[in-house]
This record gives structure tokens, C-alpha cells and sequence, in this order.
């Protein structure tokens, strides 16, 4: 018998490429025809791919391919070969919500709130049962009562604030960029009350160096999160493990601003007393508050500097609308003394702008994605198989125009029962979310970007720079907005 002759190395290669061209296309056949989800329409090389939803990720392109999406195929999108996106209120509740009858909830999917695996969870990604014990410890920072105690360090980082701008405007002739004085009065107030301490923002008219880092890791982590979607999870993690990474650099930061604040052992009407708390009672470990700390971080300052920003540019490129809340502040208070958490609520003006900035805006403009329990659920009518992922995107369903008048317009008066806007379906909107992981910082957020508008209107006369046009139109959207500078001429205003 003659003895078995060795492929060449050419022949080995020709089969391994046949092999893995044979997988690919069985995958690809599997996906469009015989997949759970292969009734639900959506581009052709979305449902077979997961490879196209990523790079719209990681090109920041994504939220508004995925509004394109909705307009072209309907309410519910398959965007990856086991993703659905929804633009219905109805999805909402379904996703979001209480569940009846017993069934269990939607859990979060960890494919985008679990890409660190070497940290423990916070209550943004704990099951349900952990979630709803974090959820009692912050609770306490978030209540009624906390608020007042929090109102003169919340106060005294606004007045701060007005001073800086003051001290900087030059009557008005320099453009401000308040993007940045934005950003650091939001994380100021976050790092005291989350810490302890200021980050010296203001005083400093600068970054502090974490403030950087984490600005960077927002970004980082979408690229990452778009890897990993793709099957290229070993990657991440060693890229976490070898690589010189914001992520990184984050967590030993925040570790170290913690033990700052256990360290100072006295308590204090901030966010993480209750946690604290726990801790010394031995229910929760160091890491896990480090964990929550990050959140409460990134959840209290950066997206309230964005919703900020965005309602500074809306209102100084909507001059009547601007004039119109101009004159609601200024004709209710006589000084800056009477501008306090509690009196800026009765501004009704002031609330439907800033829920119109919500909606042209929204600070996470992303799906919070959720996979489907097993035996499957109804979500806006239709069955959805278990495992699969579903998310209300929200830049999409806050712009489709069949719960929107002129779904493009900035029009506060959709929130104060304008006529012209009665068929606006405002429910279609939930920024903060629904249910029982609805954002535990909604009346806190509102409160303390209701101070800080109200202060700055009350003050000064904004004029967009002509260098800022089109600030909005021309962003990208990680996971959240990369925003670039916003310049604004700021007046003092004559007393």
C-alpha cells in the first residue's frame, strides 16, 4: 500500500479557508431562514451580521441608523441576528415594566452592562433581588428630605459657578465654552456628594484628572462593547488585562475616592451613606461600593452636562423660545437669594423646555438593552422567543413622527398642552426609563438642572457663538453624546 501522502501547505490552507467560508455562510443561511426571529424584517446583512450593528457603534453612527431603520421597516427592527428594536410606548412598559401574573422580569443583558467581568456588579447590572437592597441603601441620598440637606452644597458649587462665568465673560464679547463650565459643576456637585469632596473644577476653570480619564473611558467602552458584540470577547479581556486602558485607570480612581470617604467617618446626607452603612454591618464588600460609586458618577454628572448643554444650544439658537423663559425667571424671583432647589419647581416654562431638550437630546440616546426570560414574552403585541435582546432606542422613538408633530422641531409648548401639539403621544418618551430600574436620580436631576439654568438666566443674556451652529446636528453618539465644545457669548445681565 503506498503510504499516505502530507497536503502541501498550500492544500491546508485552501481547506481551512473552505471550512471557514462554509461556516460563515451556514451561519448566514441559519439567520435568514431558520432563525426564531426570521419574520421580523430588517436589513439583510443586519439580520445576518452582528458585524454591521458594531461598527455603526463604534463609528458613533448608530442611533440614528437605527431611527432610520424604524422609518424605512416599521416599530419593531431586527438590527443584529438576535436583536430586536422597538419604537412603540407600548414596548416600554413591556420591556421596562412591572411584570403580571408572576412573570419574571426582563433581566438586563449582559452584553453591554457586563463587559468588565473582573468587578462586581453594581445596580445598574445586579439581578433583581441584590438590585432592590442597593436600591433601599441609595435611596435615603435620593429622598425629600436629602435633597434639603444637599441644597446648600448643590447651591454653593451654582453660585460658584455664576461667579467664574462672571469673572470670564468679558462683558459678553468672549465666547465661553459651556460645554466645559457645564461639565465641571456637574461633577463638582457629584464628587461632593458622591465623595465627600469637590474635583476643584471650577476653582481650577480645568478638568480634574479623573474627569478626563472617565470622559475617555465612556468612549473607550462603546468601541469595546462593539468588539465583544461581534464575538470578539477574548479580545476585551485582554485588552483589560495587558492594555493601558481608561476603564482601568477609572476603577483604581474611584477605589481611591471611596476610601477617601469611608475614611472620613462621619455621616453626611450624600449618596453613598447608606452603603457605607452596609458595609461596616459587613453586607456589602469595598469593591461592590467602588462598583456603585462609578455609576452614580457617570448617571449624576455627565449626562446631566449634556442635557444642560443641549438646552443651552436649543434655547440660544431658538431665540424666541429663549426670551420667552428669560422672561418667566427673571419676573419670578428679585434676587439670586430666592432661586433655590424647591422655587425653581414652580417654573413651568422652564420643565417643558428642558423635556423638550429631553426629547431632541436625550442624554443616553442608546437602547437599554434586555434579554427576553425563558419561555418567551409579548412585547407591543408580538411574541418575542426567549434569549432574544430588546431595546426602546431612545433618539429613535423620540423622533418618530408618528407620536411627534414635527418630530425635528424644538417646541416646549408640546409639554404644556399646546393645541397645535395635541396628538403627541408624550409618553412615547421616558428618559429616565420605567418600572422598577427607572433612574433613582430622576427628581434630584431635575431639581438641580432646573437651579442651574434658572442662575444662569437669571444673569446673563446668551448669544451662540457663530463658530457653535450646528453643534447638535453634528455629534456622534457612543453609549453617550461625544460633544464638542459649545461657545457662547454670556452677558452680565444690568441689576
Amino acid at each position: 500500500m503506498a503510504p499516505l501522502q502530507q497536503g502541501s501547505p498550500l492544500d491546508l490552507a485552501f481547506v481551512g479557508c473552505s471550512l471557514v467560508i462554509i461556516y460563515f455562510v451556514g451561519v448566514a443561511f441559519y439567520n435568514v431562514f431558520l432563525h426564531p426571529l426570521r419574520s421580523f424584517p430588517g436589513p439583510l446583512l443586519w439580520r445576518t451580521s452582528q458585524f454591521p450593528k458594531s461598527i455603526n457603534l463604534a463609528q458613533g453612527k448608530l442611533v440614528f441608523r437605527v431611527r432610520d431603520l424604524h422609518a424605512k421597516y416599521g416599530p419593531i427592527v431586527r438590527i443584529a441576528p438576535n436583536e430586536l428594536a422597538f419604537s412603540d410606548p407600548q414596548a416600554w412598559k413591556d420591556i421596562y415594566g412591572h411584570r403580571h401574573n408572576g412573570a419574571p422580569e426582563l433581566p438586563k443583558y449582559d452584553g453591554l452592562y457586563r463587559i468588565i467581568d473582573n468587578v462586581p456588579r453594581g445596580i445598574i447590572n445586579t439581578p433583581r433581588d441584590e438590585h432592590s437592597m442597593l436600591r433601599r441603601q441609595l435611596a435615603h441620598g435620593f429622598s425629600e428630605r436629602s435633597m434639603q440637606a444637599q441644597e446648600p452644597i448643590i447651591g454653593s458649587y451654582v453660585d460658584l459657578l455664576i461667579r467664574r462665568l462672571q469673572e470670564q465673560c468679558n462683558a459678553g464679547l468672549t465666547a465661553l465654552n459651556m460645554r466645559e463650565w457645564l461639565n465641571w459643576t456637574t461633577f463638582d456637585v457629584i464628587g461632593d456628594l458622591g465623595f465627600g469632596s469637590s474635583f476643584g473644577c471650577l476653582e481650577k476653570s480645568d478638568y480634574h484628572p479623573w474627569v478626563k480619564i472617565l470622559t475617555h473611558s465612556v468612549k473607550q467602552s462603546a468601541s469595546l462593547t462593539a468588539l465583544a458584540q461581534a464575538g470578539f470577547r477574548p479580545l476585551v479581556r485582554l485588552a483589560l488585562r495587558f492594555g493601558k486602558m481608561a476603564i482601568k485607570d477609572n476603577q483604581d480612581l474611584v477605589r481611591q475616592k471611596v476610601s477617601q470617604r469611608i475614611e472620613l467617618g462621619v455621616e453626611r446626607p450624600d449618596f453613598v451613606e447608606g452603603l457605607v452603612k452596609k458595609k461596616k454591618e459587613g453586607e456589602l464588600s469595598f469593591e461592590q461600593i467602588a462598583a456603585n460609586s462609578t455609576t452614580l458618577i457617570v448617571a449624576g454628572s455627565e449626562t446631566t452636562a449634556t442635557l444642560l448643554s443641549g438646552a443651552v444650544y436649543l434655547l440660544t439658537t431658538h431665540p424666541d423660545k429663549l426670551e420667552k423663559l428669560t422672561k418667566e425667571v427673571r419676573s419670578r424671583f428679585n434676587n439670586d437669594d430666592e432661586i433655590t432647589l424647591t422655587s425653581v419647581g414652580n417654573l413651568s416654562y422652564m420643565l417643558a423646555c428642558l423635556n423638550e431638550t429631553l426629547r431632541r437630546y436625550p442624554p443616553v440616546p442608546t437602547g437599554l438593552p434586555r434579554q427576553v426570560p425563558h419561555g418567551g414574552a409579548y412585547i407591543s403585541g408580538k411574541f418575542i422567543p426567549e434569549g432574544t435582546v430588546v431595546a426602546v432606542w431612545q433618539y429613535a422613538i423620540n423622533h418618530d413622527e408618528h407620536f411627534w408633530t414635527e418630530p425635528y422641531s424644538f417646541a416646549p409648548e408640546r409639554f404644556m398642552g399646546d393645541a397645535k401639539f395635541k396628538t403627541d403621544q408624550l409618553d412615547a418618551m421616558q428618559p429616565f426609563s420605567v418600572g422598577p430600574r427607572n433612574c433613582i436620580g430622576r427628581n434630584l436631576a431635575y431639581a438641580e438642572m432646573r437651579l442651574i439654568m434658572a442662575k444662569i438666566i437669571y444673569n446673563f443674556d446668551m448669544t451662540i457663538d457663530n463658530s457653535s451652529r450646528g453643534w447638535m446636528e453634528t455629534q456622534q453618539a457612543f453609549n453617550l453624546w461625544h460633544k464638542p465644545g459649545l461657545n457662547v457669548h454670556m452677558k452680565p445681565v444690568a441689576k
